[in-house]
């Protein structure tokens, strides 16, 4: 599997793959983390790495486990 700065490269294409997949703009993603869409745009080519805080909303916002949006599990299981 490929590295990018030490840190798994899927969890970046995780994210820009649920996105797409709701239909959603990163500037409709950028607004509900309460950044820019430039900085949402580097998450996404794995540029910055997000800060747990952001994780957790992209959780609570798509009802999926943090295991699945990071890529540590390939089985979308919803929050409990």
């Amino acid at each position: 599997m490929k590295q990018k700065r030490g840190i798994d490269v899927e969890y970046y294409k995780r994210i820009r793959d649920i996105r797409i997949k709701n239909n959603e703009t990163q500037q409709q993603l950028a607004d509900l983390l309460e950044t820019t869409q430039q900085a949402y745009l580097k998450y996404e080519k794995g540029i910055n790495e997000m800060p747990i805080s952001r994780i957790i909303k992209l959780c609570k916002h798509y009802n999926l486990s943090a295991d699945y949006i990071l890529g540590l599990t390939d089985q979308p299981k919803p929050l409990k």
